[in-house]
Parts: structure tokens; C-alpha cells; sequence
């Protein structure tokens, strides 16, 4: 049976006392998406909220598989996403969060999120994130009481990279708090492809990344079914 795969994406549009606009940054999650679909698996999508996400980095069209994505079936499917807490999570092999600014906003703290992340991946299911989405991480408790991420071998968008791109819209640094938390953090050169698996967990450092870490989930999914 073909792996079914849970996309959680934010539904922030803006951040930072600027108003930066923002949202899931398209080839973080189209590229990934191109993956699972190769793979033939059924995707779906979740919003926090339930209501219709936004998408940021629309100027990146032009990429076979981003133009694929907003042409096709992925944005279609991602504009009407579930609401979470109305998704039985536990029929999914993997969960996949992608980043973009906006899970900087509304996925820190989200209880219904930090739920359904500690059980997909207590059940061992796949948890992914790439860029900002590893923010979806932090602060997910494990049932012994120890954070998700302690110990982990894990990346994401770097205090490098931040520096560059957007630091005075982001409310906190994202490697300073998931090293703070415990996390083996890895961070490669600034933009460069970086995706990390450690058991069940699959992380990426930045938009260039995002493919890799489809990859890597795949690999995983496959392996496991063969």
C-alpha cells in the first residue's frame, strides 16, 4: 500500500511589528510535494486554523516544479486544507511541515501542533520540517517528559542566514533555541543544500533544501515497505 503523507502548513500572512508578508514559501513545500507525488503517495494538507494558507516566494513561478505545483493539484489542495484538529494524524506515515516565515508566527507554542508531532513521531512515523518549519519542533514534549529535539542531529534555517534575510522581523533566533533545547545542531555553509535524517526525523537548513529533505523521506517510506 502507497505511504499517505500529512503536509501541516501555517496560516500567517504577515510578521514582525513591520508587517512583513509572508506565508509557506512556495518550493518548500512544492518541492517536497513533487517527491511524494513521484513516489505516488497520497498527500494531503492540514492548516492550524483551517482556513486558506497563503503562499510566499511567488516569484520563484518559474521552477518546473513550483509552476507544477500552483498550475496542478498541490495548490488547489493546500488552499482548501483540513483543519488539524479535525485529522486523524494516526493515518499518515509521515507528517511534513515546511517553512517560510510564517510558522515563526503561530507554530512555536501551538498545543495542537506540538500533539500531533509528539505522537507521529512516538509512533514512529516520519516527522519533517525544512527551513523555519522545524520551529514546529520546539517545545514538542516526548511522553517521558524530555523535548523532541534533545539529542536530535537536526538543521534548519541558520542564526547566518537569519542575519541576512530577516532578522528584524523574526521574533526569536530558530538554531539558538533549538540548540537550547538540546538539539545536535548542523549548519552548513549559508544557502547551500543541507537536509539531516536521524531516525524518524528529517530536517532541512533552507529553500534549497527542500528537495533533499522530500528525498530523504521518501528513501525512508521506501525502505521501510520493501
Amino acid at each position: 500500500m502507497k505511504a499517505k503523507v500529512l503536509i501541516i502548513v501555517s496560516n500567517a500572512s504577515s510578521i514582525g511589528l513591520n508587517k512583513r508578508r509572508t506565508g509557506t514559501f512556495l518550493s518548500e513545500v512544492a518541492h517536497p510535494y513533487a517527491e511524494f507525488e513521484k513516489a505516488g503517495y497520497k498527500i494531503d494538507f492540514a492548516s492550524l486554523t483551517g482556513e486558506s494558507p497563503f503562499l510566499d516566494a511567488l516569484n520563484l513561478a518559474d521552477d518546473p516544479d513550483n509552476l507544477k505545483f500552483l498550475t496542478g493539484k498541490g495548490w488547489e489542495d493546500m488552499h482548501k486544507a483540513a483543519k488539524l484538529s479535525e485529522v486523524d494524524v494516526n493515518n499518515y506515515d509521515a507528517v511534513f511541515i515546511p517553512g517560510g516565515l510564517a510558522p515563526m508566527v503561530d507554530m512555536p507554542e501551538n498545543a495542537e501542533l506540538k500533539k500531533v508531532i509528539a505522537g507521529a513521531y512516538e509512533r514512529n512515523a516520519i516527522v519533517g520540517a525544512v527551513c523555519h518549519g522545524p520551529v514546529s519542533l520546539l517545545n514538542v514534549k516526548l511522553s517521558d517528559g524530555t523535548y523532541l529535539v534533545n539529542g536530535k542531529n537536526i538543521t534548519s534555517f541558520t542564526t547566518e542566514e537569519e542575519d541576512n534575510y530577516a532578522r528584524a522581523d523574526v521574533p526569536f533566533d530558530l538554531q539558538t533555541a533549538l540548540t537550547e533545547q538540546g538539539a545536535i545542531f548542523h549548519a552548513a555553509e549559508a544557502w547551500s543544500a543541507n537536509s539531516i535524517a536521524d531516525g524518524n526525523l528529517v530536517t532541512g537548513q533552507n529553500p534549497a533544501s527542500a528537495k533533499g529533505v522530500g528525498e530523504k523521506i521518501v528513501a525512508i517510506l521506501e525502505s521501510r515497505n520493501s
